[in-house]
């Protein structure tokens, strides 16, 4: 087997070896800072294989036979930095003390003895990577281009019974570009709550030869498979909320030893907070379907009533259930929406708004639907018809249904019937991600807030998606009273505080979880939780909401300006931030789940980025996806509507 095939296997084996570490060490992996930028240095080995053809030396020299092939173990060394905005994707960029030496392999000179011919030559090289954690965990790989100066060019050649000839290589490249590719994993060295972050990350890469030829003269190359490790430092000033209050639990045995119990709670609980909630304003009118009516749950004014209204009026009134159950006061606004539009466009007369309806297979039917929303501002609001342009189209631009859906049609379809409301006016609609974007200017509404999020206990099985079947808490008092909830089927289940103490004020209680794991075996785990109730609501947070397309959790990217530049600043030092996902109920229960977490974990990143400029001190996340779950979810699922405006992420503020 030739040696650059040998090479290539040992490669292979190298990035396996790292890929399964990194796969090991996401396991491991806990909730700690990530700062962006990290700084540091590497040493590792050049393990240098040569081919081609060498002949002339120097200009004075040129041996009697040419060498070939050749290999040799030579010292790297360089000072890097990374730039990491994300989990999966970075740049890397690498400056280098790289030393290409080795010795060719020897050859029979004409005088029928040993010749034998040696370099080091070397370069300071430049290497620019781009990055990817295609796991979302310590495991990476890296690929880019090199740049390398040469800054030394010697060479001893010896033939049997003559003395060493030393020299310096002739038409020597002073720059040469070529390629490289790795893998390593990041090991954490440091305490996951240290402003400064410390890893260990071996890593394996490949130099191609492929224009790499050192020379002008001959045909010599060299590829160079590299092993070595980096020491890496970050700083980060994030801070990172306190440990959930649990019980240590033990590993089960077998195919359940990853199976966890904890308890997530608050031992003082609000019974119901004052809020100001920033409420998205959705900027579609969902139609019936076989109607191109204005559904009868829009609200629609006489004339006389449309000169009185006023989009203010529907902030103040005090609601019974604006709270994390679902809302009928936020639908409620939401079903004002044209009387909403019409106000707006009243008190700005230069502004103007497309009316695109959408209906399947059929625009001449979306443009009569958008047309009737036309006809209602028109003759109600007394808006001038050259302001309103209407168009009709068999799908909107942001389609719920996909080529190919197969599943939940009758839902998809139902939110696809609808008229999408668009302008180029700033008093109509907010600007977060560009006009593609666009959603109508929020409503703030001032309310009292039932039952709020921080008032819940959470329940966290770690391991049960995977490991168990179901399982259930039973809680028990101090006077032995028991209440069970369950069973459940997730990693995490959330149960109301004011529900579990009922009439109580306060209560201490022992919380035992049983499940039956995948393998038949029946599980049993133990822990406690102190609660107390606080009626008067001392508080005052803020809320804000974040609203997806079907199936997309890149709507965060769209509203980081948002959350930056509005959400952000309104955030105080040492409080704390509640992040929780949701979806509605189309599609697998399970990837639900992930897809609300994905999009709370993005709005926190941004949020946490932004905090570090602002210089923000305390401030502490607790960050939930609850997907499609019904207890949680912020409305109910039979109407489009309600479903789109499931697809969220909610952020409330609360002071420390």
């Amino acid at each position: 087997m030739s040696s650059y095939h040998t090479a290539k296997m040992k490669f292979s084996i190298l990035f396996i070896i790292v890929a399964f570490t990194g796969i090991t060490v996401r396991s491991q992996d806990v909730q700690r800072p990530r700062p962006t930028w990290w700084f540091g240095e590497s040493g590792a080995a050049n393990f240098n294989f040569f081919r081609g053809t060498t002949q002339m030396l120097s200009n004075d020299l040129t041996v009697p036979t040419a060498f070939h092939k050749g290999k040799g173990v030579r010292p790297y060394a360089s000072v890097l930095a990374e730039y990491r905005p994300g989990r999966v994707w970075g740049i890397m960029l690498n400056v280098a003390y790289d030393n290409r030496g080795g010795k060719f392999d020897n050859v029979m000179a004409p005088c029928n003895c040993e010749a034998t011919l040696s370099t080091n030559v070397s370069y300071i090289a430049v290497e620019p990577s781009l990055r990817i954690a295609p796991f979302s965990n310590a495991f990476y790989i890296f690929a880019g281009p090199t740049l390398s100066f040469n800054i030394a060019k010697s060479f001893t050649y010896t033939q049997q019974k003559q003395s060493d000839t030393r020299g310096s290589w002739s038409d020597i490249h002073k720059t040469v570009f070529s390629g490289q590719a790795g893998a390593g994993v990041d090991i954490p060295i440091s305490s996951r709550t240290s402003p400064t972050q410390m890893t260990l990350s071996p890593f394996a890469s490949f130099q191609t030869d492929f224009g790499h030829e050192p020379r002008s003269e001959g045909s010599w190359s060299f590829y160079t498979i590299r092993t070595g490790i980096a020491l890496k430092f970050g700083t980060s000033r994030k801070a990172v909320a306190p440990k959930p209050v649990s019980e240590p639990v033990t590993a089960l045995a077998g195919a359940d030893k990853d199976v966890q119990f904890s308890v997530r709670a608050p031992k003082v609980f609000p019974m119901n907070r004052k809020v100001t909630e920033t409420f998205a304003l959705r900027n579609s009118v969902f139609f019936d379907m076989g109607s191109s009516e204005i559904p009868g749950r829009y609200i629609l004014l006489a004339p006389s009533a449309a000169t009185t209204f006023k989009e203010e009026t529907l902030q103040q009134g005090q609601p019974d259930d604006l709270n994390q159950g679902r809302s009928g006061r936020q639908l409620m606004v939401y079903h004002n929406i044209l009387n909403i539009l019409g106000d707006r466009m009243r008190s700005n007369p230069k502004s103007s708004i497309v009316l695109a309806g959408s209906s399947d297979k059929n625009p001449v039917e979306g443009r009569l639907m958008a047309q009737n929303i036309k006809n209602y501002l028109v003759s109600v609001f007394g808006i001038d018809a050259s302001r309103i342009s209407v168009e009709g189209r068999d799908k909107p631009v942001i389609t719920s249904e996909q080529p190919g859906a197969v599943n939940d049609l009758a839902l998809l379809r139902e939110g696809d019937r609808r008229v999408d409301i668009s302008s180029s006016s700033s008093d109509l609609l907010m600007q977060v991600g560009g006009v593609s974007t666009s959603m109508l200017r929020p409503v703030k509404i001032r309310a009292l807030q039932e039952d709020p999020m921080d008032s819940k206990v959470l329940f966290n099985v770690g391991g049960a998606d995977s490991s168990l079947k179901s399982w259930s808490v039973t809680l028990t008092d101090d006077q032995g009273n028991t209440q069970r909830y369950g069973p459940y089927t997730h990693d995490q289940a959330a149960i109301s505080g004011k529900t579990i103490l009922g009439a109580n004020s306060q209560g201490n209680y022992k919380v035992i979880m049983t499940g039956e794991t995948k393998t038949g075996k029946s599980i049993s785990k133990e822990s406690t939780v102190s609660l107390m109730k606080r009626s008067d609501p001392q508080q005052e947070g803020l809320r804000y909401s974040i609203l997806f397309d079907f199936d997309r959790s890149k709507a965060i990217e769209s509203y980081g300006n948002f959350l930056t530049d509005v959400v952000t600043p309104l955030i105080p030092d040492n409080a704390t931030v509640i992040i929780h996902g949701h979806t509605d109920i189309i599609g697998d229960e399970t990837y639900n789940i992930s897809l609300s977490r994905e999009r709370a974990k993005g709005a926190q990143q941004i949020i946490e980025n932004a905090l570090l400029r602002t210089g923000k001190k305390g401030v502490k996340f607790e960050t939930y996806g609850f997907g499609e779950d019904p207890a949680m979810a912020p409305f109910k699922n039979g109407l489009p509507e309600e479903r789109f405006y499931n697809r969220t992420v909610i952020v409330d503020i609360i002071p420390g």
